[in-house]
């Protein structure tokens, strides 16, 4: 397989899919670029050899349409400062970058707008559900325009490089389609991708326990394919954040207008009880903060996660969860985490993803591995100024967990010809 380090770009066009989805404020501000600065090592790599550069990107859920607040000419400037070249050059249609693209000089930068702009690029129907008789042939459809889509961008360069492991995890035009039209010595991992592959590495096929992972988050739902998968693996577990009051409610619990999935009351007596039968110390909070109102000036205080009052919802971990979270996290030697244990955006809700965090940070100090993915636990160990105090910092959310799965993921088995 060819290696960024083994590729000669002098001349030569590369095309990179970066992971730009960063996080903007209302007045279009990047309010987290650590995305960003994973993606800058390959990126000058390839102008310092002579290379000129292309990057795609999405950002957001534009669902196949055109949408101001996704447009990536809002970063273009700070993807020129990152960089540290004076320009970049921006294409307003990604689909229509042929003459922006052969017109660039080595050294020289062109960003792509949004990939998502275009339906092909997800490579979904757009407005047909699945259960209509004519959705099958609308997939196969959608699956011929994503090709010819991969076909245009591939046309703009002479190599290809994939760094946007944030998205290694769907096989869309960009992120995976796209390598069919490169042979095997034009298309490549980008420094962030091999990092990340080894990071995942290190914790699945050289385990030192005690290993604990932190999944939080709002939804069940939307973790449990996870959760499940790693009760074969840790010795502990926490389960923090909005799910804390799913978990509630399954043992007749009272949770006030916490946030709630009804119809996963079962999945959730379901992992008690694999935890249980793998032998996995589970760990939930006892007691929560509770708010009469979302907002961060909200009146608060302290009740047990299983007798919030009518009016009033959990927004972030007790005091004794807290001391919980951070006595289970402290001497363990491998630790994942995925998800805040509260609103911790609100600097009154923090406190609970603040301790997992400098628990975590503490642990790492005493020898531990710790892998902190997903964008909200990126978000929280930089808020907390911990960034430099755990080992590996992921950009993936989903494609971390898969890959801890034990998932193949098709942005890299594209690199890979697997």
């Amino acid at each position: 397989m060819m290696t960024i380090d083994n590729y000669k770009f002098a001349g030569k066009k590369a095309i990179v899919r970066v992971d730009f989805n960063v996080p903007l404020d209302e007045n279009g501000n990047i309010t987290d670029d650590t995305r960003i600065r994973g993606a800058v090592p390959t990126l000058k790599h390839i102008l310092e050899e002579g290379g000129a550069l292309i990057i795609m990107s999405h950002m957001g859920k534009p669902k196949g349409k055109v949408a101001a607040k996704y447009s990536l000419g809002q970063i273009k400037d700070a993807v020129a400062k990152a960089l540290g070249v004076a320009e970049v050059k921006f294409a307003p249609d990604c689909a229509k970058a042929k003459e922006a693209a052969d017109a660039l000089k080595a050294g020289e930068v062109l960003l792509l707008e949004n990939l998502r702009f275009y339906p092909e690029e997800e490579g979904k129907p757009v407005g047909i559900e699945k259960d209509d008789p004519a959705y099958e042939a609308a997939k196969k459809e959608m699956k011929a325009r994503q090709k010819d889509f991969a076909k245009v961008l591939a046309s703009y360069a002479d190599c290809y490089v994939m760094d946007a492991f944030g998205t290694a995890h769907r096989k869309h035009a960009s992120t995976a389609v796209i390598a069919d039209y490169f042979d095997a010595d034009n298309k490549m991992l980008g420094y962030l991708m091999e990092k990340e592959v080894k990071a995942v590495d290190n914790v699945l096929s050289d385990i030192k326990r005690p290993f604990i992972a932190i999944m939080g988050g709002s939804k069940v739902s939307s973790k449990i394919g996870i959760i499940e998968n790693l009760l074969g693996k840790v010795d502990k577990l926490i389960l923090c954040g909005g799910m804390t009051y799913t978990f509630a409610k399954a043992h007749g619990g009272e949770i006030g207008e916490s946030i709630v999935e009804m119809d996963k009351l079962d999945v959730a007596l379901g992992v008690e009880e694999l935890a249980k039968k793998n032998g996995v110390e589970l760990v939930m909070a006892p007691d929560a903060i509770i708010a009469d109102n979302f907002a961060n000036d909200a009146n608060q205080k302290v009740a047990p996660s299983n007798a919030i009052p009518a009016g009033w919802q959990g927004l972030d971990a007790g005091p004794e969860a807290q001391k919980k979270f951070a006595e289970a996290i402290r001497g363990c030697k491998t630790i994942l985490w995925n998800g805040p244990a509260g609103v911790f955006e609100f600097d009154n809700f923090c406190g609970g993803s603040r301790a997992i965090g400098e628990a975590i940070a503490e642990a790492t100090a005493n020898g531990a591995f710790s892998l902190i993915g997903g964008g909200d636990s990126v978000a929280c160990v930089n808020k907390f100024g911990l960034a430099d105090k755990v080992s590996y910092i992921s950009t993936g959310g989903g494609a971390l967990l898969e890959a801890i799965e034990g998932k193949v993921l098709p942005g890299v088995a594209a690199i890979k010809g697997e």
